[in-house]
């Protein structure tokens, strides 16, 4: 390893953990050998109004050369808000360019949200859900598709289709290896799929499963490459874990697959976990995807994650580092 590299990974790691010491259970380790990390923002910690989570991904370059990669997730946040809190962002990494920012960042995005509570707008209508509730769960997960069960219901359109041949085929599906924490358990499902309507298919047929109809939330994200657009269809579901179906379209666009869905079941055991909920649903996902043989090398997935995501160029004050961007995620 490169003296550099050697230095960057040493910030970096004094950074996360000092960021973790900070924000405490606000502070949620996505994947940790990619250094994907997300921060729950809140105006008021005990009685939120208005919430966000920031995303980010810390390249081997930061904080020496290259900014974190980032994502803004909120459903109130669109358009030109964004765009004023994304150039916020920015600005601070050009008045900080070689230096750690993270706390920098979630701090401007909390000042932004406590300026904004204090507005006289209300804030956004979102239905609670809870975020963990107590059901037994069987200890066989031995997974065989049991008919005549109810289906849960799917509201998204499937009006995009490539073929009659293509959605008239149920995809085959598979079951990773289940993880268990504490009573809870964490199983993923994985099906290639080439058009929404599959993706309709393939949780219908999960959920003819009772092990799986009886799960207490029952995540999924999918993403398919349409070659004649040259873009990807894709999207996720949380079913009632806020945030989780995000993170796991989030670690799909940094593995780069495409042409595949996974579903990741959790059985609640009656025990909170806390932030390490996500940490297992999202290595339910990656080892079943690494298992099917649908990641990159790393290298490859580093080089497609530049061509994938929107990246705009930061051009103030940037003369003397031209190829310097910072990278937004858009994930739906």
């Amino acid at each position: 390893m490169a003296e550099g590299d050697a230095g960057s990974d040493q910030r970096q790691n004094e950074e996360i953990e000092a960021m973790a010491a900070i924000y405490g259970e606000e502070w949620c380790v996505i994947d940790d050998c990619a250094k994907i990390f997300c921060i729950r923002i809140s105006d008021d910690i005990d009685d939120p109004k208005w919430t966000l989570c920031l995303q980010v991904m810390l390249p081997n370059e930061y904080p020496g050369t290259a900014p974190p990669i980032y994502q803004l997730n909120a459903p109130w946040l669109k358009g030109q808000e964004r765009a004023d809190l994304s150039n916020s962002l920015e600005e601070i990494y050009i008045q900080n360019i070689g230096e750690s920012i993270l706390y920098l960042w979630v701090e401007k995005i909390r000042d932004v949200l406590i300026q904004k509570s204090q507005m006289t707008e209300p804030g956004p209508d979102v239905k609670k859900k809870t975020e963990e509730e107590d059901v037994e769960c069987e200890d066989d997960l031995i997974l065989a598709c049991q008919p005549e069960s109810s289906v849960k219901a799917l509201d998204f359109d499937i009006s995009e289709t490539r073929t009659e041949v293509e959605v008239e085929e149920l995809p085959p599906i598979d079951h990773g290896i289940p993880i268990t924490d504490r009573r809870s358990t964490f199983q993923a499902h994985l099906a290639p799929v080439v058009c929404p309507k599959q993706v309709k298919m393939v949780l219908s047929k999960l959920y003819e499963n009772k092990k799986i109809a009886s799960a207490t939330h029952n995540i999924y994200a999918y993403r398919i490459y349409c070659e004649d657009k040259q873009t990807f269809l894709q999207d996720c579901e949380d079913d009632g874990e806020t945030a989780a179906g995000g993170r796991l379209l989030h670690l799909m666009e940094i593995l780069n697959v495409k042409n595949v869905m996974v579903v990741v079941s959790r059985w609640y055991g009656g025990i909170l976990l806390g932030p390490d909920r996500f940490k297992h649903i999202n290595n339910c996902a990656r080892n079943i995807l690494v298992e099917k043989n649908y990641t990159n090398s790393p290298e490859e997935s580093s080089k497609s994650l530049g061509k994938n995501k929107k990246c705009s160029s930061l051009s103030n004050g940037l003369s003397e580092n031209p190829g310097v961007s910072i990278c937004s995620y858009v994930l739906r």
